[in-house]
Parts: structure tokens; C-alpha cells; sequence
């Protein structure tokens, strides 16, 4: 992916070696609500909640750990010592590939910024910019308490994408889905969130799921999910058209990623067995195809995932 050219967001926050929050998971913010075993949209007061991509995954992380299994720790920073106003001094690990990485989201947000603000623009529309943190381990968001175990995930209550950048490790190690535009699209993927929440779309979603049966309100997710993947495609057709940002196999890697967090390969991964109905994400193939469809058309109005029948 030719991205080194690009424009550099103002918009990134880089909190990596602040150590973490305080209180339990999710505290001082509102906790998302479960549905079925997936992670939901709505929860809380006022509809305002964690979306959450490891989900990208789209299942209850408890199904990923039997009683005897261990999850091995993420590298801390380490601490230098006091620093000058008597604070500790972090020290990052991987520091030099992690400042390479800040850079490459930096140029990937600015670009999503880029696209966003034209298409608001063209519907006479203003596109209010997303903020994106950059944490290690733990942080606190206006949604509570977001950990690097989540995944990234989009906080509408204070407008913010939030990334643990050993998400990449993951995505590429436990997923099989490497390359920089895999990375890429996790983020557009977010940022899609973000547009839906400037929509309005969220808050319509989870007015609907609130009076839906299980199954309904899971099938609603599905549909936001597959709308934010459509999303992320009409970032790279705007980018594509404006800086030929895509080099071979970029769109595999893009492809790739869409079809490794599929509920249906990641319910078999963790489970041996899929089950339809608990679906959150959508399935690789419909995540997969969504993401193509707005690549190859690039309009709003190609990914009404709302009115269509077949997903």
C-alpha cells in the first residue's frame, strides 16, 4: 500500500505508555450490552455505547477461553524513572516500528478524513473529524474502560477510535490476515462506525433492537456491521481514486482480513460449530462482499444494508 506520501492526520492521540485506568472493566462509562454471544450496539443511557471489534469478531470473548486455558501477557512499558515534572517515564517496546506504525494510521485517518469530508460535503453535510488513540494495554474513553483485549473499537459518546497497535500482531498471527491494508481497513472500518454515528444510523439501530427479539437485534448488528465494512470499501475506492494508494495484493490482503473475522470461520475456529442465529458481524462471505461493493461503487446509497433481503 503506497501510504508514505500521504497526508498526516492532526487528529491522532498517542497515549501508548500512560499505563492504565482505573477502576473495573468498562467503569465510570457505559458498559455495552450483551446479545447472544456477540458483543451488541445499544446499552446504556441514551443508546450511546461501545462498539467493539474483536469482535470485529462478533462473540462473547468467554467462549474463546475454556477453564483451563491461559491468555499470555501483552509486553508492558517499561519504566525509565521520574521524569521531569516527576511523572514516570514510559518506555514503549518496539518503539521505532510502533513511531513507523503511528505514521501509517496517521496517513490512513487523514485520508478516511479526506473521503468523509467530500461526501458530507457533495450532501450538504459537515463531517465532524474522529479522534484516534493510540493505547497500550488500558484506557479510559467516555464509555468506560477500554482494553487492548477488546480489539479496536469506536466510542460514540466522545467521537474516538481506540487501538492497542498489538492488534496488528493478532490480526496477522492469530487471524492470518496480514499486510498494511489489512491494517488499513480496520481502521476504515472504525471510522464507518464513526459515520454511522454521525448519521444517525447507530441511534435508529439501537431504538429498533431495544423492542427486538434476540435474534432481530442480532440480525440488526449484523447490519450495521456489514454497512461499516461497505464503509471502509468506499474509503479505498475515494483513496484509490485520489492517490493510488493500492499496490498488487493490497486488495487480497483487504479481502483476506474481511474474511478471516467472519462469524462463521471465527465460530468454528473457537467453537467446531456455527451458529447462525448468535451471527453479530456477519459471515466472511458477506463481509467479504459488502466491502467489495463499496470499493466498486464508492456512494453512500450502495450500502443500504437496512433494505436489502439478502445480506
Amino acid at each position: 500500500m503506497r501510504w508514505r506520501t500521504g497526508r498526516r492526520s492532526e487528529n491522532v492521540e498517542d497515549r501508548r505508555g500512560e499505563g492504565g485506568g482505573s477502576g473495573g472493566p468498562f467503569g465510570g462509562g457505559r458498559a455495552p450490552l450483551r446479545v447472544g454471544r456477540g458483543v451488541g450496539i445499544g446499552g446504556g443511557v441514551g443508546g450511546l455505547v461501545l462498539v467493539v471489534v474483536l469482535l470485529l469478531l462478533g462473540v462473547d470473548p468467554a467462549v474463546l477461553l475454556t477453564p483451563g486455558d491461559q491468555v499470555a501477557p501483552r509486553q508492558s512499558p517499561a519504566v525509565l524513572g521520574p521524569g521531569a515534572n516527576g511523572a514516570p517515564q514510559f518506555q514503549v517496546p518496539n518503539a521505532g516500528v510502533e513511531d513507523e506504525m503511528k505514521q501509517f494510521v496517521s496517513v490512513v485517518l487523514a485520508d478516511t478524513e479526506d473521503t468523509w469530508t467530500a461526501l458530507f460535503k457533495a450532501s450538504g453535510k459537515r463531517y465532524a473529524e474522529p479522534r484516534l488513540v493510540l493505547f497500550t494495554g488500558v484506557t479510559q474513553s467516555a464509555c468506560g474502560l477500554g482494553e487492548a483485549a477488546m480489539g479496536p473499537f469506536y466510542c460514540p459518546a466522545d467521537q474516538r477510535v481506540y487501538i492497542d497497535l498489538a492488534f496488528y500482531d493478532e490480526l496477522r498471527n492469530d487471524f492470518g490476515a496480514p499486510g498494511d491494508f489489512a491494517q488499513a481497513y480496520v481502521i476504515a472500518h472504525e471510522v464507518g462506525h464513526h459515520v454511522q454515528n454521525l448519521l444517525g444510523i447507530s441511534d435508529q439501530v439501537e431504538s429498533l433492537r431495544r423492542r427486538a427479539s434476540r435474534q432481530e437485534a442480532n440480525n440488526l448488528s449484523v447490519r450495521l456491521e456489514l454497512q461499516a465494512d461497505c464503509f471502509a470499501g468506499i474509503w479505498a475506492n475515494h483513496a484509490q481514486q485520489a492517490r493510488q494508494i493500492l499496490e498488487q495484493g493490497d486488495l487480497e490482503e483487504g479481502l483476506n482480513a474481511a474474511s478471516a473475522i467472519g462469524d462463521d470461520r471465527l465460530q468454528r475456529q473457537t467453537r467446531g460449530y456455527v451458529t447462525p442465529d448468535s451471527f453479530t458481524h456477519g459471515s466472511s462471505a458477506q463481509r467479504v462482499r459488502w466491502f467489495k461493493r463499496g470499493l466498486a461503487e464508492g456512494r453512500l446509497s450502495a450500502c443500504d444494508t437496512f433494505s436489502t433481503q439478502v445480506l
